[in-house]
């Protein structure tokens, strides 16, 4: 965990806007007849359809996606009864991460009250605003009394958290852990160190899913709670042992499975550690300082299963992981309540979520090769974008089956669907490229097969259903690889291009390269050497119809790859040139950007050539393009230098391909603003048309304005895509994620397909 300054959290807190959160309009409102409609007149009526039936609030208003996270910052996250308002950057907090991780609105509710009567009255006259209620940071033993009410009272989903987010999160780990270990949990001992809101809530729901109550010692402050204590609250009652052997931890955890630590730091000793049971399950919660540390826990014993609640050690128990996304599932079926049955599908949603090959952006994250299932990664991990899909259905689900739903759901394709793009997990535009690509899955050549990411791609490309891989590399090396990443190569081909038994096939490709290029000097003894080469092997087996697409670049240079492409493929008749385009998929909608890869300092001819290529690339797409090609003047402003040479191409392409919806050279700005544009330069070709393809002058300006959209925006970015080649084949950035690669792969799969369709059409002609 970093170390923290008291200086940066506050400055933190109070740069800029002062706290975490703002109310962002979702209705257009910059014309008098957009606010009339927004408040008076028209507001008059949506609010009476909602008189006649309450439930279209959801239809009409933000109901249906707005929480409440309230609290009356009696117990607040560690620092105990410092009151409502002192709560409230938490609660602020609690609300960004209902946003970023599960799409959903929240308004923190900071209540200055500690009367549990007047508590629940305030939280149910602010109810009708909300969705769904999420308590938070509610001492013991007020906050059980607090959301049995609410939870009788309101027909909206009430939790408060700290009880059963913990308690979900802990449960899946705990199924898990003891899948590790090989224990069932009917018949595992657990002893529970501490009695608060979390420690029965999380004893409660390991009840439920199977562990017996006579098998569970439960302590407090106190000690072991046992039956015979007087004054305990009815809800240390339900896990008072009869037990009269063990007063203390020392003593109560001697031969015991599991140990749960809702308490405070520094209370489990290496030694009580020794004394438990083979392969014992130590769950040490107490933030910041755990009840034992991560390293004097693996220094006890070797066979130890660990988890804390911090981020920086393995196996972390955190709400993040369930609370968003019971609350996702349970709003998109306007459920009346979260109930037991949803509960216990997070649990188990999330359990199986950490069994599955974890997603490349997951390993980024936290910088390692890859997590696998086992003793250091039995929880799912925060981000794990798989989250939102896999626990909000699971919980859906559950609250159609119990009846608490007010809303179906038929569809859950396309609702699983929906959520990735809610959260900008995947776009319309990705989806239909998957969907295009499944249904003629290609055979594709990825080169650097030894590669981890190329590998990965490969599977998941497979996994997908777009494509039949076939990786290039060491067969050796990449089923290692393959092993150790825990994945499966079935359904993918290796071939080691190296191999002797490859020997009759690089003479055959070598044969066909030396006499393609026999005017251009080369010799056969030439080509047999570089069909030792990936990219020229490779782009072989494409150009002969051995594999259909082509995939290169992980750490192959640029240079050398194009250099390749032009000697095997070749560039398509008609043109002198071949370019890349990068799409870029924002919230303002979908933009083609070109040439971003190829041709560094392009002439007149070779801007042609790109727009060419770009109209056609566009159209490929399914888009009408409309294009600008940009510089750092307008409409001939400049008469020297990139202006001259982009205004040439402009005025070449407008006379001899007049259907083509181009003009140019304009600044960025006006390429983007079409009123602006219109009324500065009312004369121009694309008067009231939306641009949507952006033509750069050179490379320098392309492969930076699309690296600059990448880091400074939550874009989605495709490519490099190849345009103008006589095959596909496709490159991919150094850096490109394993997404990122299966993202081309469609791409490419998709291009021969057409290009498949094209040659069939020109012989049956």
């Amino acid at each position: 965990m970093s170390n923290i300054t008291k200086e940066e959290a506050l400055l933190y807190h109070s740069q800029g806007k002062p706290g975490k959160i703002e109310v962002v309009p979702t209705k257009p409102h910059s014309t008098q007849r957009d606010l009339s409609l927004a408040y008076s007149p028209g507001v008059a009526e949506p609010c009476l359809e909602i008189e006649k039936n309450p439930h279209d609030a959801y239809r009409y208003t933000a109901k249906g996606n707005l929480v409440a996270v309230i609290s009356n910052g009696t117990a607040v996250l560690g620092l105990g009864d410092i009151g409502a308002l002192s709560g409230k950057p938490v609660m602020e907090g609690k609300a960004l991460l209902f946003k970023i991780y599960a799409g959903i609105d929240v308004f923190d509710i900071e209540v200055n009250e500690k009367d549990p009567d007047k508590f629940v009255e305030a939280v149910k006259a602010i109810a009708p605003t909300f969705g769904g209620i999420n308590l938070e940071d509610i001492k013991a033993p007020e906050c059980f009394e607090i959301e049995r009410r609410l939870k009788e009272e309101l027909d909206i989903p009430v939790m408060h958290d700290d009880q059963h987010g913990t308690a979900i999160i802990s449960s899946a780990g705990l199924l898990n852990a003891l899948e590790v270990a090989g224990k069932k949990i009917g018949d595992v001992k657990i002893v529970v160190n501490g009695a608060g809101a979390s420690a029965i809530s999380c004893t409660s729901l390991y009840v439920a899913l199977g562990a017996r109550k006579e098998n569970i010692i439960m302590l407090d402050s106190k000690g072991v709670i046992t039956s015979d204590r007087p004054g305990l609250t009815e809800q240390k009652k339900l896990f008072a042992t009869d037990r009269r052997d063990v007063h203390t931890l020392a003593e109560a955890i001697k031969g015991a499975d599991v140990f749960l630590g809702l308490s405070r730091g520094n209370v489990l000793t290496k030694d009580m550690v020794r004394s438990m049971a083979k392969c014992p399950i130590v769950f040490a919660l107490a933030n910041p300082v755990p009840e034992i540390s991560y390293e004097d826990a693996k220094a006890s014993r070797d066979d130890i299963l660990i988890s804390t609640g911090r981020s920086d050690y393995p196996n972390q128990i955190n709400n993040v992981i369930g609370f968003p996304y019971i609350f996702r599932g349970a709003l998109d079926v306007n459920a009346s309540a979260i109930n037991e049955e949803m509960k216990l599908a997070a649990v188990h949603a999330i359990a199986a979520l950490a069994k599955k090959p974890v997603p490349d952006i997951v390993n980024e994250a936290y910088k390692v090769n890859n997590f696998t299932f086992g003793p250091d990664y039995f929880i799912p991990k925060p981000v794990d974008p798989r989250l939102i899909t896999d626990v909000s259905i699971a919980v859906a689900k559950a609250a159609m089956a119990s009846g608490v739903a007010r809303k179906k759901i038929t569809d859950w394709d396309a609702y699983r669907e929906h959520l990735k793009e809610l959260m900008g997990f995947e776009s319309e535009f990705i989806r239909q490229l998957y969907t295009t690509a499944r249904t003629d899955p290609q055979r594709v050549v990825f080169a650097e097969g030894n590669h981890p990411n190329m590998i990965k791609a490969a599977v998941e490309a497979r996994s997908e259903g777009i494509c039949k891989p076939i990786l290039l590399g060491n067969d050796e090396r990449i089923t290692k690889t393959a092993r150790k990443l825990k994945l499966s190569l079935d359904g993918v081909e290796i071939i080691n291009l190296r191999h002797d038994k490859e020997a009759a096939r690089r003479a055959k490709y070598a044969g066909i390269l030396a006499k393609k290029r026999a005017r251009e000097g080369a010799t056969y003894d030439e080509a047999c050497d570089k069909m030792f080469e990936p990219n020229y092997f490779g782009m072989m087996m494409v150009e002969t119809g051995d594999a259909d697409a082509f995939i290169t670049g992980t750490y192959t240079k640029y240079s050398n790859t194009i250099k390749v492409a032009k000697e095997v493929i070749g560039i398509r008749p008609g043109l002198e040139h071949f370019g890349t385009m990068h799409i870029v998929n924002s919230k303002k909608g979908t933009y083609f950007l070109a040439d971003t890869l190829i041709n560094r300092h392009p002439d007149t001819k070779a801007l042609i050539d790109i727009a060419l290529l770009a109209d056609h690339t566009v159209r490929f797409f399914n888009h009408e393009p409309v294009m600008a090609m940009v510089s750092y003047s307008n409409f001939g402003a400049d008469a020297e230098g990139s202006p001259k040479t982009v205004h040439q191409a402009v005025d070449y392409i407008q006379e001899h391909y007049p259907d083509i919806m181009i003009d140019g050279e304009m600044q960025v700005n006006f390429a983007l603003d079409d009123s602006l544009r219109d009324r500065k330069f009312p004369y121009n070709r694309l008067k009231g048309k939306t641009v949507n393809t952006l033509l750069f002058p050179n490379l320098s300006s392309a492969n930076s304005a699309y690296k600059l959209i990448q880091a400074m925006s939550d874009a989605e970015m495709i490519g490099p895509i190849q345009m103008g080649l006589n095959k596909p084949v496709h490159f991919t950035d150094i850096e490109s994620s394993v997404r990122d690669i299966v993202n081309i792969t469609a791409v490419a799969v998709i291009d021969a397909i057409v290009a498949k369709k094209m040659e069939a059409s020109a012989e049956g002609r």
